[in-house]
């Protein structure tokens, strides 16, 4: 993944999930009564956004000279399978980031303290979409650090080639209202290794066809379980399959199911033209592209532009030793000031509504206006998966759905089994 695809559900926040980091060799915080200090440990799984979080606990710790924020980087990879152990046996880090395919289950087992009511004060200045996704049974569990939605990201000289307008693209399952794929035909120029594609298409989950479903009407979850055998949804997703396997404006699913940064490769190459994905391929993008780029808004459905947002949270441990100064971090956590290195780096929308303009003026300076995003996130939103047990059926469904984006399940049998796979997963079957 390329920086933050934090949805592991089909590749769905990417923060750099590779990326090469060292893992902590302990989780829980500690005290120093030599110094008289006491250390608070922050997890994550981003080592780029762990230096603007070192720069901002660097600030917190002048005004806070007795506490003493480490912060761990542990790579996505093994993320949630070393939290889920360190958490089970007792020794997890005093507050983490997590997405939320993972957060419920730690919420449903008492695992979490709750912010929302000491932090209260501070809630009006989150970004509203982002603490919604971590508040569960009324319960805020969240401080909001990371936000995506989801735009159209082009190459300026192959759409201007072609006569495209990318701001101006509506697709339709029925045809009717559909100007998008005659644009993706006129951008697709040859075959194999050296063909130019108009159009991402893929088994993204977060970029490319919960934004489909939703853009047309339709669901992906009802409550905590899965629903996507909706009717909406099935042409949704009939519609994408076909973008790959017939229409073939989109590369071979074989190249992109399970290497989810083939398509922002052949975009950064110059063999993509139309890439619709989120704020957090920005810099991937501006390092690896040898082109002029624009940012547009998301592809318009019968519904609208719908996109998903989603956002990663930090999260405190209900058995951390040090609850007051856990509280005292996850308030800096969530204020302009704890938030500013990160807004002000490029690296992300951030969580605090104040430190935006930050974000979006470092943009700026780089001559790229992300407003498409911010348009994205204020309007017609729809939700990742969430659930306490989300994760177990995403997994379930995942070789299904893999095989309906190959073509060689038809789209509604395979959105049926998926669907019955993920609901039994989740309800422990």
């Amino acid at each position: 993944m390329s920086r933050r695809k934090s949805m592991a559900l089909a590749g769905a926040l990417l923060l750099s999930a590779g990326a090469a980091a060292c893992s902590p060799s302990s989780g829980g915080s500690s005290s120093n009564s030599a110094k008289g200090t006491t250390t608070v440990t922050f997890r994550l799984w981003d080592d780029q956004v762990a230096k603007a979080y070192r720069q901002s606990f660097a600030q917190f710790q002048k005004a806070n000279p007795k506490i003493h924020v480490d912060v761990q980087v542990v790579p996505w990879a093994n993320y949630f399978t070393k939290l889920t152990s360190d958490v089970g046996g007792g020794n997890p880090p005093d507050i983490f980031w997590t997405n939320t395919s993972n957060f419920g289950i730690y919420a449903d087992n008492h695992q979490l303290l709750d912010v929302g009511t000491p932090l209260k004060d501070e809630q009006s200045g989150w970004q509203k979409s982002v603490t919604d996704l971590y508040t569960r049974n009324g319960t805020v569990w969240g401080v909001p650090q990371l936000w995506d939605s989801i735009a159209l990201y082009y190459n300026k000289d192959l759409v201007k080639k072609a006569g495209v307008n990318p701001a101006d693209l509506t697709w339709d399952p029925t045809g009717k209202n559909d100007t998008f794929l005659a644009a993706a035909k006129k951008l697709t120029k040859g075959s194999g290794a050296g063909a130019q594609y108009g159009f991402n298409a893929s088994y993204d989950g977060q970029a490319i066809y919960w934004d489909f479903a939703g853009s047309n009407g339709g669901v992906w979850q009802k409550g905590d379980r899965f629903a996507d055998a909706d009717p909406k949804t099935e042409q949704a997703i009939q519609y994408v399959v076909n973008l790959i396997n017939k229409e073939k404006v989109s590369p071979p699913a074989a190249d992109t199911n399970t290497n989810g940064n083939k398509t922002l490769q052949l975009f950064t190459q110059g063999k993509i033209a139309l890439f619709q994905s989120g704020p957090y391929n920005l810099q991937n993008i501006r390092q690896g592209a040898k082109f002029s780029w624009g940012i547009a808004p998301m592809l318009k459905g019968p519904a609208g532009r719908v996109g998903v947002i989603h956002g990663v949270s930090a999260l405190a441990s209900a058995k951390t030793p040090h609850k007051a100064a856990t509280l005292k971090v996850m308030r800096w956590l969530g204020s302009a000031q704890g938030q500013q290195a990160i807004a002000s780096g490029g690296y992300a929308f951030p969580g605090v509504k104040a430190d935006q303009a930050a974000f979006v003026g470092y943009w700026k300076k780089q001559g790229q206006d992300v407003s498409p995003f911010v348009a994205a996130a204020d309007g017609t939103t729809f939700p990742a998966p969430l659930g306490p047990k989300v994760q177990a059926g995403a997994t379930a469904m995942d070789p299904i759905l893999q095989q309906v984006f190959l073509g060689r399940t038809p789209v509604a049998k395979g959105l049926q089994q998926a669907q019955t796979a993920g609901n039994k997963a989740i309800a422990g079957g």
